[in-house]
């Protein structure tokens, strides 16, 4: 079968070559991919650092064309939408069954395939600040595929959100069209008190979010673009007043359960136009290294899909 194998040689460090079909464990299903999109941590670090020959790819929307022999999962035919550690830069995946969610039959490929990682890491980073109904919720990084996603279910979720992003004078009505209440350049401008931070960033821009939290508040550490450590003034973690119980979590999403009813939940959303996908750059196989200068180089915000067909 085609895949796009790690090849450092190749422009954008990829190329599309024949490697054998996955062979299923017995909790796994074989889905024929029709659409992968790209995230930035595995098109930075995965092609530098995975073996030569490598098949990368942790999204990817297809339809079942073998059932799990343990009998979990959904049946041959079934649209869904998958997430793995690998794989998804193929024309068939193997991906064990509580990583896959099923899909709407209406349900564009391209479009669900921007969710696994993206809305996947979005939802449940949310649900791990708790109730957000009525709380300040500030994202970071806003204008990345978590970042978008983010901003769409705080506000579907009932906070009031802030976007924060290098250029609000670029970003700002795009990222207001999504739900934000407001577009700031820095969490220090978001303003103290509040509730909770999704971290795309970190190092100085994560520090400076802890100092905006609000008694109680959380802050969820999900990226770490800056590609630099966190350093702590004295009295940054001093309590009271105001400042009492807060908090820093770290969170990777494949460590979650329950991803299946997640993914589908979330497929079911981006097919009714309830959350927009953000696709901004859309290719085949052949234009792969121009999505991935893109996302190494920062020129593209939002979300790179890859056409499989």
């Amino acid at each position: 079968m085609r895949a796009l194998i790690v090849d450092r040689s190749a422009p954008g460090g990829l190329r599309v070559g024949e490697v054998p079909e996955p062979v299923p464990a017995p909790n796994q299903a074989l889905v024929r991919v029709t659409a992968t999109s790209l995230n930035y941590g595995e098109v930075k670090h995965g092609i530098e650092t995975s073996e030569e020959g490598t098949v990368l790819g942790w999204d990817a929307a297809g339809v079942v064309i073998q059932s799990a022999a343990d009998g979990s999962g959904p049946a041959v035919g079934t649209p869904v939408v998958t997430l793995d550690e690998r794989g998804g830069w193929a024309e068939i995946r193997a991906v064990r069954t509580d990583w896959v969610g099923v899909a709407p039959e209406q349900a564009e490929p391209g479009a669900i395939s921007t969710i696994p990682v993206a809305a996947g890491t979005a939802l449940r980073t949310l649900h791990r600040i708790g109730p957000i109904l009525g709380r300040r919720i500030l994202v970071t990084g806003a204008t990345g595929g978590v970042g978008r996603y983010a901003v769409q279910l705080a506000r579907l979720g009932g906070a009031h959100v802030i976007a924060s992003t290098g250029d609000p004078g670029r970003h700002g009505e795009a990222l207001r069209a999504l739900g934000a209440h407001e577009v700031v350049s820095g969490p220090a401008q978001a303003g103290n008190g509040l509730d909770g931070v999704l971290d795309m960033v970190g190092g100085t821009q994560l520090v400076e979010a802890f100092d905006q939290l609000g008694q109680n508040g959380t802050l969820v550490a999900v990226g770490h673009s800056m590609g630099e450590g966190e350093s702590f003034p004295y009295g940054a973690l001093f309590s009271g007043p105001g400042r009492d119980n807060r908090s820093i979590v770290t969170f990777m999403l494949l460590f979650c359960d329950g991803l299946d009813r997640d993914l589908a939940w979330l497929a079911r959303q981006v097919a009714d136009g309830v959350l927009s996908p953000e696709i901004t750059w859309r290719g085949g196989w052949d234009d792969v290294s121009k999505a991935v200068s893109a996302l190494v180089e920062r020129r593209l915000h939002g979300k790179a899909v890859l056409d499989l067909l």
